[in-house]
């Protein structure tokens, strides 16, 4: 069984940053990868960025893509997410999860067996 929890998150004014991070414990942690996703009120959690644990291969969403950098230490079994220029659209409760297995559908929550409990992050205007 891995256990993963999440923290870094708060409240911040627009155009700030944040660092999350993701703490995985478990007997052998050796996911295929791991990803971030967010979930805003009334809305559906939505890929945020991915990383794969053994080569780093990242991907991200386009609104990602310049503010958002995913990292992880294999050493520590744990995965970070630097969010940068934060917008007040980014608000959401921010989730860390893990898969097994290789997916041609990295971006879809339904591909990640392990999730932590979620972070909030609130970006005021």
């Amino acid at each position: 069984q891995v256990h993963l929890v999440e923290s870094g998150g708060g409240l911040v004014q627009a155009g700030g940053s944040l660092r999350l991070s993701c703490a995985a414990s478990g007997r052998t942690f050796s996911p295929y990868r791991m990803g971030w996703f967010r979930q805003a009120p009334g809305k559906e959690r939505e890929f945020v960025s991915i990383i794969t644990w053994r080569f780093g291969v990242t991907y991200y969403p386009d609104f990602a893509k310049g503010r958002f950098t995913i990292s992880r230490d294999n050493a520590k079994n744990t995965v970070y997410l630097q969010m940068n220029s934060l917008k007040p659209e980014d608000t959401a409760v921010y989730f860390c999860a893990a898969a097994q297995n290789y997916s041609p559908r990295n971006y879809s929550d339904t591909e990640y067996d392990y999730w932590g409990q979620g972070t909030q992050v609130t970006v005021s205007s």
